[in-house]
């Protein structure tokens, strides 16, 4: 009987040795956020133009510097903001601007072109300066004058503008953002949304049975959901408790939570066609990081509860930083830009980007938030 108490005990003593030594502390993630965001910012010492990829990664940026406080990602920022005259696309004629995809300076009603707008509210936030969000305002309360309500035409398109429309309310306290974002998100859902999966195509090119995986089977990227899931949580993080539409987004985010745990691999990530994973197989980590970062976000402000969704957060965590996290600080297994899982591209240790960055420091972020509370 000793014996078996014996055992016993030094079993226990065991699994509680191996969750300590699986536990990260605040510190240490910390060192991970300063060692991927310093090796980015030192070998990309021109921040480039302000289009979506660029701007993704300042999203990433700002919530680095939140849990760091550290200046140096804030100048950084700051240069990037500043060297594109705190615009998105720079077209001042609004007769030609255009919103279908673009590149031009006219596509200022693009939202590739308008993702920027965040980080300029951001930097506005933290020191106050009207030219950081002049350009917002012009473009956002044109577009919102306008009698259109197809703006939001593709998935990305979400994250790229809805935080952009909770950041200018919670500015302003004007609830017509509120409004005009929940009816160009009602647009965007009547096109791609699938009600029996809970998920939504990139854009309606992609609907089932238009558009299938080389099995057969529906389509889902896992970025354009990535986009999609991260983008609610930003959306909720500004909006009032009490505002009449706020239920909607709710839903959405939840029941996405939902069907991302089933698809997950065993290894962490989720492949980059979520319901066919020998349509592209492998890891990846664009989709990866914002999906972590929304089940963080969610744990951590009171909306997914229950050992399902932490065990889905950490799995996502573990992946990001022991096979995506590479030794010298690039973050690999970043699918490069495009808008689908394209069966047989190769993704490895070498595919790195920036808006795989920003979504890394988003997740990282938020990781910091976790082991903090």
């Amino acid at each position: 009987m000793k014996f078996l108490k014996l055992t016993s005990l030094l079993l226990v003593l065991f699994v509680l040795n191996l969750s300590a030594r699986d536990k990260i502390t605040k510190d240490e993630l910390i060192r991970i956020v300063d060692k991927v965001n310093t090796h980015w910012q030192v070998t990309h010492e021109n921040p480039g133009n302000s289009f979506w990829d660029n701007a993704a990664y300042h999203t990433g940026n700002m919530e680095a510097y939140a849990v760091t406080q550290n200046e140096q990602y804030r100048v950084y920022s700051e240069k990037w903001a500043s060297l594109n005259h705190w615009k998105g696309a720079t077209s001042d004629d609004k007769s030609k601007w255009k919103y279908k995809y673009g590149e031009t300076s006219d596509h200022v009603l693009f939202g590739d072109w308008q993702i920027c707008f965040q980080t300029y509210i951001d930097l506005y936030n933290i020191a106050p300066d009207s030219i950081k969000i002049a350009r917002a305002l012009e473009v956002i309360n044109y577009e919102m004058s306008t009698p259109r309500n197809d703006y939001w035409w593709w998935a990305d398109g979400l994250y790229m503008v809805m935080p952009v429309m909770t950041k200018l309310y919670k500015l302003t306290g004007d609830e017509k953002y509120l409004d005009k974002l929940y009816e160009y998100f009602k647009y965007a859902e009547s096109i791609m949304y699938e009600q029996n999966t809970k998920l939504f195509y990139r854009d309606a090119k992609y609907v089932y049975p238009k558009h299938k995986s080389v099995n057969g089977k529906k389509d889902f990227w896992a970025r354009g959901d990535g986009w999609i899931f991260a983008g609610l949580a930003k959306v909720l993080k500004d909006m009032p408790e009490d505002y009449k539409h706020r239920d909607v987004f709710v839903q959405h985010y939840r029941n996405m939570a939902k069907v991302l745990l089933k698809v997950q691999q065993k290894d962490g990530y989720w492949t980059r066609s979520l319901l066919d994973p020998k349509h592209a197989p492998g890891y990846e980590t664009s989709g990866t990081a914002f999906f972590t970062y929304g089940y963080l976000w969610g744990i951590n402000n009171g909306y997914f509860k229950g050992c399902r969704y932490r065990k889905a957060a950490m799995k996502g965590w573990k992946y990001l930083q022991n096979i995506a996290l590479q030794p010298d600080g690039t973050i690999g297994y970043v699918q490069p830009i495009g808008e689908k899982a394209i069966s047989g591209q190769v993704v490895d240790k070498n595919s790195t980007a920036n808006f795989g960055v920003g979504a890394f420091l988003l997740a990282a972020s938020e990781m910091v938030r976790y082991v903090d509370k």
